[in-house]
């Protein structure tokens, strides 16, 4: 039996609703691919439409639209980077800042660095100065474990590439727990949480901002 959905906004533009670890946001290939969060979303509202994906391994906030027309407008927010996204990570390690990182004025650091499909082992990326997208990731630390050595760490990505989070902190040297693509699976699920998501409204422009409480 499916744990029932929660959902932190319902309009009769959009909703707003936490996907659950381990389960696709889209359908995948084949049978046994087709149970999703849009799938048991669409059961209760059958106008809900897809706006953007989150990896089958994260958790967290994900947002749909309610008709075609919102759509459009939330997929724009999104490509224009008018969407602000926050995610919280628990990665390997005791990050700390590099001496050469990109530092704003409230600490967060910045990753520019190129994705790119890694053609041979799909469906994973690496970092490709040549061929690759410009990609870009805000971070912070939020705290070290010494226990665990582990480091929580803040990420705001700027740009949208798939795994972009992943392949980034990979980059750093510090892989997210629980990564069986990129890094050490130690953990019983991946230890990313999409927990933060602000936006306007599609249709009123009305200021919208939601968290969701991390799992872990």
């Amino acid at each position: 039996m499916t744990s029932p959905l929660q959902f932190h906004h319902l309009d009769n533009d959009l909703l707003v609703v936490d996907k659950p670890a381990g389960l696709l946001a889209v359908p995948g290939r084949g049978e046994d691919k087709q149970d999703c969060l849009s799938a048991r979303v669409q059961k209760m509202y059958p106008d809900a439409l897809v706006v953007h994906r989150l990896d089958m391994a994260t958790s967290g906030l994900m947002l749909m639209a309610r008709s075609p027309a919102a759509q459009r407008v939330l997929s724009l927010a999104f490509a224009e980077r008018r969407v602000h996204k926050r995610y919280v990570a628990v990665v390997h390690g005791r990050l700390a800042q590099p001496s050469n990182a990109l530092v704003d004025a409230d600490g967060w650091n910045l990753i520019n660095l190129p994705i790119a499909v890694d053609w041979p082992n799909r469906p994973l990326r690496v970092i490709d100065h040549s061929a690759g997208k410009p990609s870009q990731t805000r971070w912070r630390v939020d705290s070290h474990d010494p226990q665990t050595e582990t480091t929580r760490v803040l990420l705001e990505p700027l740009t949208g590439r798939s795994h972009q989070l992943r392949v980034h902190l990979l980059a750093l040297g510090h892989p997210i727990v629980g990564d069986a693509l990129y890094g050490l699976s130690l953990e019983s699920r991946l230890l990313l949480h999409a927990s933060a998501l602000a936006f306007a409204h599609p249709v009123t422009g009305e200021a919208l901002a939601f968290d969701s409480v991390v799992p872990f």
